[in-house]
This record gives C-alpha cells, structure tokens and sequence, in this order.
C-alpha cells in the first residue's frame, strides 16, 4: 500500500497497526529519528490548518527530516501547470507528499503519478488522518474497542465519513444522526456497512438524534459550516441543525462514563454546549494531541512499507 487516500483504503490489520505504533510514538516520541534523516517531505495546503499542518510538520522532524511547507501561491499549479507534471517533480525531491485541499479527484491524481507515498490530510470527502486519531482516542479512554459505540451527530461531511469507515474496520458500533438533507452518500454508507458486518459491528444512519446516543460510550460532532461552504447557507444550516447540537441533555442518553469528542475548530453555542465542550466528559484535546502521533504512525508506515491495503475476494487492492 503506498497512499492512504481515505480511511477504507486500510485493513483491519493495517488500522490495528497504525493504532499500536501510534501508542509507541506516543510513549517514545523519537524513536525512529533516522527514518527521514537529510530527507525531506513536501506539505501542501491550500486551505488554513491548524492541528493538521502543525502534527505533520511535527511528524516530519521527530522522523528526522525537513518539512517543506507550501501554498496555493508556492507552485505554478496556479499558471497552468499540471498536478501530474508536478507530482513527478515533487516524486524527485521528498520521500512523501502530504496534502490538505478540497476536491478529493486531485489527490486521487496526485496519488496516481507519486512515486512515494501520498497522505490525505484532509479532502471534500475524506478525512482519513483524523480518523486514527479518533479511534485512538476511543481506544485510550475505554481500554478496548470491543464492543464499544460512538454516535456522530451535525452535517453528514468528510469527518463523520472516515469516522464511520474507521469503526467499520475496528468493529465499533457507529450511528450517524444527521437532517435529511444532510447524510452521508448511500454509496458510502453501504460500503461501510458491508464492512462493519464483517467486523461484528453496526452502522445506523437516522434523523433522531436521542437514537443515536442512547448508549453510546462518546458524543462526537462537528462544525455545522465547513471550510469552501457558502457563508449564505449559514442560517439554512443552523436552522436545520440545531436539534443536532450536543447538550447536556443529549450526553446524559449515553452511558454514564460517556466521552464527548470533536475534530476542533469548535464553535461553542452552536454545534455543542460551551458545557459541554469544556466539561469533565471532553476529551477533545487529547484527541487533538492525538493527531501528532497518529501522523507520525501514518508517515513510518507508508514510508517502510508496513501497510498491505484492503483486500478485495480476488486478491487486488480494494
């Protein structure tokens, strides 16, 4: 497996991986400084980022090498040049390619002329990074993953994609509770679902909010306006999902030692309760920490080779 485009790209075995070798990070930050020693890895990013771009430029100098940080402004994509001629190019200066853009199809097209590995660090429709941190997180809050619930609740976007995709394959029960008009795409719902069967869990997609906390063992949301959605669908979106915000009412449906979670920026007051973001039952910035080890583990194993890729029944790459 040489990219990690979005989080099905994983098996089982490679998220088990990824979740063992980001807690031997964790508990030694430097062990493998040699990796990226006189290496470099390119980061491209053509939207703001706060927890993304500072865990992988952090990633890249605890691997022992040098992150070059570009812009939308830093490469001549903007005068005409192709993304496969400059894939190639950056393919012959960087041992990896780290990217957080907004139509998935161009890091798709990225991947495909790399000749080293290709991270999404966040698309459109995938956010496969964050993903690991959050399973991560689960996995240090409740000691196992066995058996275990996590209840989504706001926009049905790129984080409640890859955080479905992601208990899929750790066998994590997952429910999705989003307005109609906001779900996830049913082409993905049922590719998640086939796997989550297969791994002894359950995915639920509903409109009712109660129904998918209702024993949950974490709350996770996310902001109700993403980053390229039109500033003019604000109230529509507000109106639409503010049965959706996570109260203290809604966390006390969960079990009792329930955590809350969230990908961060938060915007208290609309998508969770100030309350409740700043209260006893968050774990939000253990789950951002999370993201430095986690992009750590993702980078080791691409760059070694440690990740096979889902198998399909015939034998290919999924």
């Amino acid at each position: 497996m040489k990219d990690l485009l979005r989080t099905l790209d994983l098996s089982k075995a490679d998220f088990k991986y990824l979740l063992n070798r980001s807690r031997k990070f964790k508990a030694s930050p430097h062990g493998r400084r040699s990796l990226l020693s006189g290496e470099s890895v390119c980061l491209y990013f053509t939207k703001p980022s706060t927890r993304t771009r500072i865990s992988f430029q952090a990633a890249v100098s605890r691997l022992g090498g040098s992150p070059i940080i570009l812009g939308p402004n830093d490469l001549q994509l903007g005068r005409g040049e192709t993304i496969e001629d400059t894939g190639r190019v950056i393919s012959r200066y960087t041992r990896a390619f780290v990217t957080r853009t907004y139509r998935h199809e161009d890091v798709e097209r990225f991947a495909k002329v790399l000749s080293v590995p290709v991270i999404n660090a966040l698309t459109d429709s995938h956010h496969p990074c964050q993903s690991v941190a959050d399973m991560l997180t689960l996995l240090e809050h409740r000691g196992s993953l066995k058996h275990r619930r996590i209840a989504y609740f706001g926009d049905g976007n790129n984080v409640a994609v890859s955080l479905m995709e992601a208990a899929a394959l750790c066998g994590v029960d997952c429910a999705i509770a989003t307005p109609k008009n906001y779900t996830v795409s049913q082409t993905m719902v049922d590719e998640a679902r086939e796997v989550a069967e297969a791994n002894g869990a359950s995915l639920l997609i509903t409109e009712d909010p109660e129904e998918a906390a209702r024993g949950a063992d974490a709350l996770y949301t996310d902001v109700w306006l993403s980053m390229g959605d039109d500033d003019n669908e604000r109230a529509q979106r507000q109106r639409a999902l503010q049965p959706y915000q996570v109260t203290r009412r809604l966390m006390g449906l969960a079990k009792p030692d329930a955590i809350f979670m969230h990908c961060l920026p938060a915007h208290r007051g609309e998508e969770v309760t100030e309350e409740v973001a700043d209260g006893p039952q968050s774990v939000i910035f253990d789950q951002a920490e999370n993201r430095l080890h986690t992009a750590v583990a993702i980078l080791y194993a691409l760059i070694e080779g440690k990740l096979t890729g889902r198998k399909n029944e015939d034998g290919q790459e999924a």
